[in-house]
């Protein structure tokens, strides 16, 4: 059953960062299509994180209700076909309001699946969580590489969106007849007499979360934000420009993939201090290096670096005990807070500055994961070293 649920998760992380590729590939086509520009642009990106933090809200309680496994069936294909509202908008007024739809999708799905990922690492008894996060980059490279050759050939960039948006509901259903039963992390939780946020609390907590706020918003930026610099900054080929996040999605996803063997190399300490480096590095090259080459170089050192942080601190949540539904939650929400808000203020910010101003916030970030992390990973490995399979 746990093999059977490994892939299950596999399965919805790999098609979960499917439908955030081709949203992201699919900017620059849709912002050409309705004439936004940065501004309009970076509204709408917002409102996509509005709506998936109101649902992240929503969906640790019901997960502690329902078992990970209910919400990630009902989440997950409605993940999908929210999809359809941003590739059929018409205008800019329509685009806000499916903006908002396909971010209450997004939330959801994010929470329910990486909760349900904890338990299956439970369940293993050893690290697992990276690579799970490796298919969550694979699916978003291949979300990527498609659209840049769909394009390429001549496709409309919409209809291939509305395909994707068709298509991904009905594959997320046998993925989610792999996952495990489970039972309500509320009962497991009054079973263990555990309460509140379980065996982690809040200061550690909010430290953890600003670990993945920082790296979510330097991932985020990457995402929504990789290829618009490629076609906006640097003048590249509109078929040329999606690869700017796809060297970047392919980057985090080899390291992911690999990335439990090196964290029981290097130590989780290590491993977020590192990641913190090789992502600011990978930055700067992006805002020095003014052309499309000094770019790939630079996103590709940045995925490396922002490949870990997520797992590493996802794990750690996992690993300090107790019932960690509503712990791994509140972190999740912090986190992709980041993710979702972080490129819509870029947004703001390259429409009074410059895109290349904007990308400093970011580099910034990047720093702060290896400063922050730092302190925040050791405390729980120093807490209950016995407990912690993010370092082992």
């Amino acid at each position: 059953m746990n093999k059977r649920a490994r892939i299950g998760v596999f399965g919805f992380f790999f098609l979960n960062g499917f439908v955030m590729g081709m949203w992201a590939a699919g900017l620059p086509g849709l912002n050409e299509r309705l004439d936004l520009g940065p501004a309009k642009l970076g509204v709408a990106l917002l409102l996509v994180s509005f709506g998936a933090l109101v649902s992240m809200l929503v969906a640790g309680p019901l997960v502690d209700r329902w078992t990970s496994r209910r919400v990630c069936w009902i989440a997950g294909p409605a993940s999908g076909v929210v999809l359809l509202g941003p590739a059929l908008a018409p205008n800019y007024a329509t685009l806000c309001v499916m903006a908002v739809v396909f971010g209450l999708g997004l939330g959801c799905v994010e929470v329910a699946m990486n909760v349900h990922s904890v338990e299956v690492e439970h369940a293993y008894g050893r690290p697992i969580i990276s690579a799970f996060h490796g298919t969550w980059s694979l699916g978003g490279a291949c979300a990527g590489a498609l659209t840049a050759l769909g394009l390429r050939l001549g496709a409309d960039g919409q209809v291939l969106l509305v395909v994707a948006a068709v298509t991904v509901p009905l594959l997320f259903l046998p993925a989610a007849r792999l996952l495990l039963p489970g039972r309500p992390a509320a009962a497991s939780e009054q079973g263990s007499g555990g309460g509140g946020m379980g065996a982690m609390k809040w200061g550690l907590v909010a430290l953890l979360g600003v670990v993945a706020f920082a790296g979510h918003l330097s991932e985020g930026a990457a995402i929504d934000w990789a290829a618009l610099h490629a076609r906006l900054v640097l003048d590249a080929d509109p078929a040329a420009a999606p690869l700017a996040y796809t060297v970047f999605a392919v980057a985090m996803t080899s390291i992911r993939l690999l990335g439990d063997p090196i964290r029981a190399r290097l130590g989780a300490v290590r491993t977020i201090q590192l990641a913190g480096g090789f992502a600011t590095v990978g930055y700067l090259l992006v805002l020095l290096v003014p052309n499309i080459v000094g770019a790939w170089i630079g996103w590709a050192l940045a995925g490396v670096g922002l490949a870990t942080v997520v797992p590493v601190v996802f794990s750690a949540v996992g690993a300090a005990g107790g019932s960690v539904g509503r712990a791994l939650s509140v972190v999740t929400a912090f986190g992709y807070s980041g993710l979702l808000v972080g490129p819509a203020v870029l947004g703001f910010v390259a429409d009074s500055a410059s895109l290349p101003v904007a990308l400093i916030i970011p580099a910034v970030m990047a720093a702060v994961v290896g400063l922050t992390g730092t302190p925040a990973i050791r405390a729980i490995t120093t807490a209950a070293p016995e407990k912690v399979p993010v370092s082992s």
